[in-house]
């Protein structure tokens, strides 16, 4: 197969699997009242069982790393996960959706706090449609209700915090995603294996009545899960920044549609004006953060004296 044939294959799939995921999450909370700390647990343990047979396959090599050295990101990357799915869990398709957009001016604003990192002013602006727009979606939200939108803003702070400590480990022990998340899931597992007697009921779920189908719901899931994250490596090694970003608003769009046809979810006009904002503000972000971007490799290139080749 050629570079485009196999870019859009793992584009096709990408899509797909991260539409499937989340909607599948959603069934398992509506229909079975599945518990939420448990299924991520779950989710961590098959991805883990999922990156070993990469590594058989020689898909990614395993790099050496202290276990100390990973067990704070192993504890952002549990918060953020089970702190996302309870926003799932208690919102929206839709507005769960939104909430997450507000994931990148939260990174910006703890880089510049913490990080001293500069930002382009332009940059800066784009993010006043986002957050905008997300207010006005939960403002007008029709299932409007407090707990989802604690979790919901938890979740934003806690997966802001876990992408900049995950930029900042990759450089610091040179290591891809899938070399992380090697540790990362199973320390996460064991983490949440501690805490679920103490939050979730454990006598219900191991008494529930289970039927075939719930039980291949949760192991779907849970698969899924783990395709999402494999095809989400493959594709940043074909495509470019920009596209990848232009693929994440598709799968936005498709989700606000399936939300609201596979469970009913009606949006207010005010709700979809405040999508529209954030969408705009998405996508104008990607563009400037992309030209920048550009621009840096140009000027880097041209100090050292190197010719410019067009891509």
């Amino acid at each position: 197969m050629n570079k485009i044939t196999i870019t859009t294959f793992y584009l096709v799939l990408n899509i797909i699997f991260s539409i499937v995921i989340v909607l599948l999450n959603k069934w398992l909370y509506v229909h079975i009242g599945f518990p939420n700390v448990t299924l991520s647990m779950i989710h961590f343990i098959v991805t883990f069982v999922g990156l070993v047979i990469c590594e058989k396959m020689d898909v990614f090599c395993i790099k050496d790393v202290a276990i100390k050295d990973m067990l704070l990101i192993a504890m952002t990357f549990c918060g953020f996960v089970v702190l996302t799915n309870l926003s799932l869990a208690h919102n929206t398709v839709g507005t769960y959706q939104v909430a997450k957009m507000l994931t990148t001016p939260c990174v910006i604003i703890m880089q510049i706090i913490f990080y001293k990192k500069h930002f382009s002013i332009l940059v800066k602006l784009t993010l006043i449609p986002i957050t905008l727009g997300v207010i006005i979606n939960f403002y007008y939200d029709l299932h409007f209700n407090v707990l989802g939108t604690i979790y919901a803003t938890l979740g934003v702070l806690v997966t802001s915090l876990y992408q900049v400590w995950v930029n900042r480990k990759q450089r610091e022990f040179q290591m891809d995603p899938m070399q992380l998340l090697y540790y990362q899931a199973p320390l996460s597992a064991a983490m949440l294996f501690v805490i679920v007697p103490f939050l979730e009921p454990i006598g219900n779920t191991l008494t529930h009545e289970w039927s075939f189908l719930d039980a291949m719901m949760v192991l779907l899931s849970s698969i899924v899960a783990f395709f999402v994250n494999l095809t989400s490596y493959w594709i940043i090694g074909y495509m470019s920044p920009l596209t990848y970003n232009m693929v994440g608003h598709s799968k936005f769009c498709l989700l606000l549609l399936g939300g609201s046809i596979i469970f009913h979810e009606s949006l207010a006009i005010n709700q979809l004006i405040g999508i529209t904002l954030t969408l705009v503000g998405i996508i104008l972000y990607a563009h400037v953060k992309m030209k920048d971007n550009d621009s840096t490799v140009s000027e880097s290139t041209l100090e050292e004296g190197k010719p410019l080749h067009k891509r």
